[in-house]
């Protein structure tokens, strides 16, 4: 069964940041539309309390997800750990990463040297940022580096 992934992103003191909400009901839109998808929504505590995981849940039951869609994992702080932390929910390698156009590249770097067969679905910009541009520019050969070291326990995945 494909899953869709979403990666996190702030919770701010006041609740969900834009970049949170905007990728959290773009992949609600993606269930309704493939409803036999599963979510996994990865992302742990932040500078506000709840993690992003918890938000991005109580947002997908807003839009109408049923809870048993909804897979939660709280625990990861980085593209890294979402990835990497939701390996042991998944029961196919076939996912759909859920992050913004800039982050797209580094995410699917990611989902790949785990073995995923990933592709990346991306919400609308709110407007072009030319920091997260930069950053990211700078974040994937830096992550090219951190990944040659890191075990690929992907493996262990069933196939077909």
């Amino acid at each position: 069964m494909k899953a869709i992934i979403i990666l996190g992103a702030a919770v701010w003191a006041n609740g969900p940041s834009p970049t949170l909400r905007r990728r959290t009901l773009h992949a609600a839109k993606l269930w309704h539309a493939a409803p036999t998808s599963i979510i996994i929504a990865a992302g742990g505590v932040g500078q506000h309390p709840p993690s992003e995981a918890t938000i991005m849940c109580d947002l997908l039951v807003a839009a109408r997800v049923p809870g048993h869609a909804i897979l939660i994992e709280d625990k990861s702080t980085t593209t890294l750990e979402n990835i990497r932390n939701a390996l042991p929910m998944l029961a196919d390698r076939e996912v759909i990463v859920v992050t913004d156009r800039y982050h797209a590249k580094r995410a699917l770097m990611v989902a790949r040297h785990f073995r995923l067969q990933a592709t990346a679905d991306c919400p609308k910009p709110e407007q072009w940022n030319i920091r997260h541009h930069l950053r990211e520019m700078l974040a994937r050969p830096a992550y090219a580096l951190k990944l040659r070291g890191i075990s690929r326990p992907g493996s262990d995945l069933t196939t077909d």
